[in-house]
């Protein structure tokens, strides 16, 4: 087990899945993306510059694209609350999962 694997061991079991299915989601998105640590959360790389990363929270999962990954899909992000390179899915509504892997491969196609 690596760090990620134990910072998502740290949750209750319901948040444990949605972390595990984003984790998911992130490696078949950016299959070449370095997997990290960073800020205290999962984050991954792509040709060395930060790609995305994650969060699990009592009552929300943070997602952190950057400030442009969020911009480029402002309209689908705007029912959430955000901050300037972060968003927050609360954890009793769906986690829109294709959102997600849309934004990532965005930020791929970015950092190439």
């Amino acid at each position: 087990m690596n760090e990620i694997d134990f910072y998502i061991l740290k949750f209750p079991d319901t948040v444990q899945q949605h972390l595990q299915k984003i984790r998911v989601i992130i490696k078949k998105a950016a299959p070449n993306a370095v997997e990290q640590m960073a800020y205290g959360m999962p984050g991954y790389k792509s040709n060395g510059k930060p790609l995305v990363y994650f969060a699990g929270y009592k009552n929300h999962i943070g997602f952190y694209a950057t400030p442009s990954g969020h911009e480029a899909f402002k309209k689908e992000l705007s029912i959430y609350k955000q901050g300037k390179g972060s968003v927050q899915f609360p954890l009793d509504h769906p986690i829109p999962l294709d959102l997600i892997e849309e934004i990532v491969k965005f930020r791929v196609k970015e950092n190439a």
